[in-house]
Order: structure tokens, then sequence, then C-alpha cells
């Protein structure tokens, strides 16, 4: 009967490990983040430097936000569409707008938000060229 017990107690702490591992963030290969890198030096440090800190009420930051690490779409809607009026991003406003880069392949985009959401501290999901297609489809 102890055997038993001992065995359950071992599969199930086998089966609780290799789910929490399936749940962690994996990380983005090193090939895509140095491709973001890339264009974010190209088109995005201007406005919001080199460390994402962006510029006081002009470039917001790129740091720990909700606009950033939450939810893909919107992301990549505001990398295709820009943005045209003040963004508020808790006490602070940002006046300067965003252009649309709308000539940016799905690849670059993915590549770059991908970059920025791993980057700065943040730590969230990938950005794959099938959402920039999802999203990009939506839009036309």
């Amino acid at each position: 009967m102890i055997n038993r017990i001992c065995f359950l107690s071992i599969l199930l702490g086998l089966f609780f490990v290799s789910i929490s591992a399936g749940l962690q963030q994996k990380k983005p290969s090193p090939v895509v983040m140095e491709r973001g890198k890339k264009v974010y030096e190209k088109e995005c440090l201007g406005c919001h430097q080199a460390d994402g800190a962006g510029t006081p009420r002009m470039n917001p930051p790129l740091i720990k936000t909700k606009w950033v690490i939450g939810p893909k779409e919107q992301l990549i809607k505001v990398v295709m569409k820009g943005i045209t009026d003040p963004l508020t991003i808790g006490d602070d406003e940002y006046y300067n707008p965003m252009p649309a880069h709308t000539y940016m392949t799905d690849q670059d985009i993915s590549d770059v938000l991908t970059y920025v959401r791993n980057s700065f501290g943040n730590k969230a999901s990938a950005v794959t060229v099938n959402d920039v297609k999802a999203v990009r489809a939506k839009l036309k």
C-alpha cells in the first residue's frame, strides 16, 4: 500500500512539473531577437530611445506598459495604423503622434514586437508572423 501511495505521489508530482513547464514563457530565439533589434534601431529608437524609456510628454515608454505586454493584436494595430490622439500611460500623457508603418513586412513587425515585448525588462509572448497576418487581414 505504501509503495502504491509513493508511486502515485511521484506520478502526480511529475504531472504538475510537466504542466508548469509547459505554461512557462518560452524565450524567443536569439535570431528573432537580433532581427527585431535591428528593426527597432532603424524604426523605433529615435522616438522610444535605446532603453525603451521614450521621451517625456512626447513618446511613450515601452517598459512594462499594457500597450506592450498586453494583447498582441492591440500592439500590432498600433504599428500598422499609428496613433494620432494623445496617449495616457499612468499619470503621464504623450502627445507626439506615431506614424503608421504600413511599409513594414509581417516578418519585420513580428520580429520588432517580439523584441520589444522581451526587452527593457518586459517578458511577454512572442508575436508571430501569423499574428501579424491575422490583424492585417482584419484591417483590410
